[in-house]
């Protein structure tokens, strides 16, 4: 149900495919796809939270909207594509199907974050700003650990020359990119390390969303199921 990063001691998880109730394109642990029904949907919810010790009445979660807007969480709904925390006791979740889940964790501080990291999010800098948040509310940079987990991978996502266009615009460099196919995994790593997050402070899971385990948008064709990458303190 849940893969977990070796650098992020604290409750955490980056949710699979497996484990749920759901059916069809939706097998089984779909926390969100929309086709899905809402029943369905709220009781895989439920079993996730369950098995890292947690319950709804602590989720913290986004209406996503593929823009850069960092949150400050509180139980319930809110719009934007990350969030970040100091308070114990709430679960700081983003969805994902092809994008970029990505957790933070200042152990030291004790402050989180979760960041939902699609192209335009990448290519805005979501990474970045979201340790920028967590700094505002005491963490320090060198004290941010990172983990990138599940996502499209760069053979399989294939742009057009705008979107190359834009990574150019915005100084990512030339190893991102490779003929139409971008490496956001590689994209995100380089917008946290040109930050100023330690490279050794970043653990990358290096698996694609085509891979059975998890779902995916593109590959799908848009009627799948969503995952979550979930942190809290």
């Amino acid at each position: 149900m849940w893969l977990k990063s070796p650098n992020i001691h604290c409750t955490h998880g980056f949710s699979t495919r497996h484990g749920g109730v759901s059916s069809e394109n939706f097998s089984s642990l779909n926390l969100g796809g929309s086709e899905d029904s809402d029943e369905n949907i709220l009781k895989n919810r439920i079993l996730s939270l369950k098995e890292i010790g947690a319950s709804m009445d602590q989720l913290c979660h986004l209406h996503q909207v593929h823009g850069t807007t960092v949150q400050i969480a509180k139980a319930g709904k809110q719009t934007g594509d990350a969030l970040v925390s100091n308070e114990k006791g709430l679960v700081l979740a983003v969805s994902v199907a092809d994008c970029y889940p990505i957790l933070f964790y200042d152990e030291k501080n004790q402050v989180i974050g979760a960041a939902h990291a699609g192209w335009r999010g990448t290519v805005g800098r979501i990474a970045a700003k979201t340790a920028e948040a967590m700094i505002q509310l005491g963490a320090e940079p060198d004290q941010i650990q990172v983990a990138i987990g599940q996502g499209i991978c760069q053979k399989n996502f294939e742009v057009g020359a705008e979107v190359v266009e834009q990574f150019w615009k915005e100084g990512f460099p030339e190893r991102i990119v490779e003929g139409k196919y971008i490496d956001l995994a590689a994209s995100n790593l380089f917008v946290l390390v040109e930050y100023g997050i330690p490279k050794e402070n970043i653990w990358v899971m290096n698996r694609c969303t085509f891979e059975d385990d998890f779902f995916s948008y593109r590959r799908d064709k848009g009627k799948t199921g969503r995952m979550w990458g979930v942190i809290a303190l």
